[in-house]
C-alpha cells in the first residue's frame, strides 16, 4: 500500500492499464533519434523498447520536435541523411512535428510510417503496417505510464508525470502536438519510482509539458507539491529528485515549503521565462511578468541560498525593440540566472505571433548570440562561486558527474556510474567543474 505524506490515506491506484517494459542488457536491434525536450527523451526510451517487443529489427525511430522551425528542419535533414546512408533501415517518424503535420513526413523518401504522439506509446502501433497512425490528440483524456528497467548506467531516469498544455502562448504549437493537459495518477508515479530505485536509479527527473499544472484533471485535490511529498515519503531510498521546466507563477506555497525543507529536492530550478520585458510577455500571452520572476527567485533564494536557476528564453520575438531585448538581458543578471537555453524566434504557421510584425532575421541571430555570450559569462560566474565547495556528484557513464546544481563535474579519479560521491570543487574550465574525491 502506498501512503500519503502523513502516513495515512492510501493512494488510489490508476484505473488504466500500466505497461511494464523490460530493457535487458542485450543490445537493441533498433534505435531512436531524439529532438527536443526531456519528455521526448523518456518517450524515445519507451518506443525503443516497444519496437523490440514488437519484434522489429533495423528500425530507426525519429522523435521530432515542433518548438521551432529549426528543430523541424533538423529532423527533416536527419531523415534525408538516414535514407541516403542506411537505405535498408525502416524509418518511423513520430513526435510533435509529425503529429501536427504527418503528411509532410510521409512524403519524405524512405519514411515507412508516421505515428502520432498518443499512438507512439502503444505496442500495437509497432505491430501494424499502416503508413499513418495518427489519432486526434485533442480527444486524449488520460496519460498512461510505462515502467522501464534501466541497466546502462543506473544514474538518472526521466519520469513523465504530465502531458499536454491548456495554455495557448502566441508563439507555440506544442498544444496541437501534445493535446490538453492530463496527469499520470499519483499512485502510478510512486510505483514506477519505487521500481526504478530498486533497479539502482539514484536520481529521478519529473518531466512533462507543463508540470506545474500537474493534478488539475485528477480528483482529490492532487497537486505537484502533494505528488512530491508522496514520492519522498514512500520511496525513502530515492537519493535525488529534480524538476524540469516550471512556470514561476504556478509555483504555490506547498512547493515553496518543500524546497525549503526537503534536501532531496535538488536546488536547481529551470524557469520557463521566454522574455524579460512586460510588453513582450503580454504579447506572448505568458502568465507571468518581470516582477513575478524577480519575486520568485528572491523567495527561492531565501529558502535555499544555494539554489541555481536556468531558463528558456526567446531572442527576437515579434515587435521586440532593442530596449525590450535589453530588459531580458538585465533580468537574467538581476535574477542571476546561470543556465540559458536560447531559442532564436522562428514563426510557426497558424500562430498569432506569426501575424505580428517580425524582427529581421539578422537581428534575431545577433540577439541570440548576445544571449548565449551572456550565458557563458553567467556559467563562469557560477563556477567561480563554487570554488572549494564540498558537495556530492552523481557519476554518469562517461565518468563525469553532476552536482546538486546540475553542473557537469570531472572528478580526479574514475568511479563507477551510478555512484554518489563526496567531492571538493578544485577549479573549472569553460565547460565543467573539476573536483577531488573526498575520502570517507
Amino acid at each position: 500500500m502506498v501512503l500519503d505524506a502523513v502516513g495515512s490515506n492510501p493512494i488510489t491506484r490508476p484505473t488504466f492499464h500500466t505497461t511494464t517494459l523490460i530493457m535487458t542488457k542485450t543490445v537493441s536491434k533498433n534505435k531512436t533519434i531524439t529532438f527536443g525536450c526531456r519528455l521526448n527523451i523518456y518517450e524515445s526510451q519507451v518506443m525503443q523498447n516497444l519496437a523490440d517487443q514488437a519484434g522489429r529489427q533495423d528500425t530507426i525511430i525519429v522523435n521530432t520536435c515542433a518548438v521551432t522551425a529549426e528543430a523541424e528542419r533538423k529532423a527533416v535533414q536527419s531523415i534525408r541523411k538516414l535514407n541516403r546512408t542506411d537505405p535498408e533501415k525502416t524509418i518511423i517518424v513520430t513526435g510533435c512535428a509529425a503529429q501536427i503535420n504527418p503528411d509532410k513526413f510521409l512524403a519524405l523518401e524512405g519514411v515507412s510510417q508516421v505515428l502520432g504522439n498518443q499512438d507512439k506509446m502503444k505496442l500495437e502501433s509497432f505491430m501494424q503496417t499502416d503508413r499513418k497512425i495518427v489519432s486526434d490528440i485533442m480527444q486524449v483524456k488520460e496519460t498512461a505510464t510505462h515502467m522501464v528497467d534501466i541497466f546502462d548506467d543506473k544514474t538518472r531516469a526521466f519520469i513523465e508525470i504530465q502531458n499536454g498544455c491548456n495554455h495557448r502562448c502566441t508563439f507555440c504549437k506544442i498544444p496541437y502536438g501534445r493535446g490538453n493537459s492530463r496527469s499520470v495518477p499519483l499512485g502510478a508515479i510512486v510505483e514506477q519510482i519505487q521500481h526504478l530505485v530498486e533497479k539502482g536509479v539514484q536520481e529521478v527527473v519529473f518531466t512533462g509539458v507543463d508540470i506545474t499544472s500537474y493534478g488539475e484533471d485528477l480528483p482529490h485535490e492532487a497537486t505537484l507539491a502533494r505528488l512530491i511529498r508522496r514520492v519522498l515519503v514512500n520511496v525513502p531510498a530515492l537519493k535525488r529528485l529534480r524538476l524540469s521546466s516550471i512556470d514561476p507563477v504556478e509555483f504555490d506555497d506547498g512547493l515553496f515549503a518543500l524546497f525549503g525543507s526537503e534536501k532531496r529536492l535538488l536546488p536547481h530550478v529551470h524557469i520557463s521565462l521566454q522574455a524579460g520585458d512586460d510588453m513582450i510577455l503580454r504579447r506572448m500571452k505568458r502568465r507571468h511578468l518581470r516582477e513575478d520572476v524577480i519575486a520568485f527567485c528572491k523567495r527561492m533564494r531565501s529558502l535555499r541560498p544555494e539554489v541555481v536557476f536556468g531558463c528558456d528564453i526567446i531572442a527576437g520575438f515579434p515587435t521586440e525593440t532593442e530596449d525590450m531585448f535589453q530588459n531580458s538581458l538585465d533580468l537574467i543578471e538581476t535574477c542571476n540566472i546561470s543556465f540559458l537555453h536560447v531559442f532564436p524566434y522562428s514563426a510557426r504557421p497558424d500562430t498569432p505571433a506569426a501575424r505580428m510584425p517580425q524582427v529581421e532575421k539578422k537581428m534575431i541571430k545577433d540577439r541570440a548570440k548576445r544571449l548565449r555570450d551572456l550565458g557563458v559569462q553567467q556559467i563562469k560566474k557560477l563556477y567561480r562561486t563554487l570554488q572549494n565547495l564540498e558537495t556530492e556528484i552523481l557519476i554518469e557513464k562517461d565518468h563525469t558527474g553532476r552536482t546538486l546544481h546540475f553542473c557537469p563535474t570531472l572528478p580526479d579519479q574514475k568511479l563507477a556510474p551510478g555512484t554518489i560521491v563526496p567531492v571538493r570543487i578544485t577549479g573549472h574550465t569553460d565547460t565543467h567543474l573539476t573536483a577531488e574525491v573526498i575520502s570517507t
